[in-house]
């Protein structure tokens, strides 16, 4: 691979399938970028959204004559967050119904929303949620309780709930992501929206966080890494530019070895003080392998970013090589690479 190519392998841009951007999907090919994110709603149905995606996947990257696929992403949690529906999509319920439900219904019910992901060339699901909303806050916590995004109120009931839908879904063939570590469930604002949102709460033995821990046990492939910060984990930093959060708190104590992928570090408000190729640098620095932006736009400052730093530190370079490695091992799994 090229530095460029092995630099795109570390992006996410997001394409809307109701209505593609040809513009916005040239700035992904033209910069090498290795993974898609299926952004805004989208009522077309399997058959439709396998075409788009074909076409994506037609043009994506080869390196020394060997094919490299396109991870294609997409938030399919159920209830109000649930971006593909149409012909062939069943209407999954919010996660706090599933919460109600025995795990083996669970696994059962995640198994076909995740053959209905594959039929639509989906290979990754952005879920699922393994924040723990405690009751007392609830639909006071506008990232997950306010959509009911959460499993249950106690690490006790998401877990197992939360393992029984990785389950499913490694059983379909498609790849699930645990979000959003350390845990948004303890804070009132969304980092979508909302600048310096703090977690006074979790520390690194909180409950909450045995919920990811069970899930990573179970084999999460990815891990989503909050935007918030966590005054009792490392006050200074965001945890997307933590390496307290990604490098001692995930890797280390908890054992993940799979890849870490960014919160959206393109239109969130939580990052916007920060500029778009520092972004990408300091999650990166911090020990994350893939960057989310849903602003495509944003692609060619945050690859020169990684680029140019790659260039200069020594240090930087054999982090990016540890996660372009990563993610294609990832890619492999999911059958995108033909090797000779």
């Amino acid at each position: 691979m090229t530095a460029s190519q092995r630099a795109g392998q570390l992006f996410m841009g997001s394409v809307t399938p109701s209505a593609p951007d040809s513009r916005r999907i040239q700035i992904m090919r033209q910069y090498h970028v290795g993974s898609v994110f299926l952004a805004g709603r989208s009522k077309a149905g399997t058959k439709a959204t396998k075409t788009l995606v074909s076409g994506l996947q037609a043009k994506a990257d080869s390196a020394a004559g060997h094919r490299v696929g396109l991870l294609v992403s997409t938030d399919q949690e159920g209830g109000q967050v649930q971006v593909l529906s149409g012909p062939g999509f069943s209407t999954i319920p919010s996660a706090l119904k599933q919460g109600s439900w025995t795990t083996s219904k669970l696994t059962g019910e995640a198994t076909v929303w995740a053959k209905e992901l594959k039929a639509a060339g989906v290979n990754l699901n952005l879920a699922p949620v393994a924040d723990v909303v405690p009751a007392s806050l609830g639909r006071g916590n506008a990232p997950i309780g306010r959509y009911d995004r959460e499993f249950g109120h106690t690490a006790g009931v998401v877990a197992p709930h939360s393992d029984a839908f990785l389950a499913g879904s490694a059983r379909s063939g498609v790849l699930a992501t645990l979000k959003h570590f350390p845990g948004l469930g303890y804070v009132r604002g969304n980092t979508d929206t909302t600048a310096n949102v703090v977690d006074t709460v979790t520390t690194s033995k909180s409950a909450s966080v045995t919920a990811f821990q069970s899930g990573i046990k179970a084999g999460a492939p990815f891990v989503m890494i909050s935007s918030a910060t966590y005054n009792k984990v490392d006050p200074k930093n965001r945890a997307a530019f933590s390496s307290k959060v990604i490098q001692d708190l995930l890797r280390k104590t908890s054992g993940f070895r799979g890849v870490v992928i960014s919160d959206d570090l393109g239109n969130a408000v939580a990052v916007k003080s920060v500029s778009p190729g520092d972004r990408a640098v300091k999650f990166l620095s911090a020990g994350g392998d893939m960057v989310l932006t849903v602003e495509p736009n944003l692609i060619p400052a945050m690859t020169k970013a990684v680029e140019d730093r790659v260039r200069q530190s020594p240090t930087f370079s054999k982090q990016v090589d540890a996660s372009v490695h990563r993610v294609l091992n990832a890619k492999q799994k999911a059958g995108l690479l033909t090797c000779g």
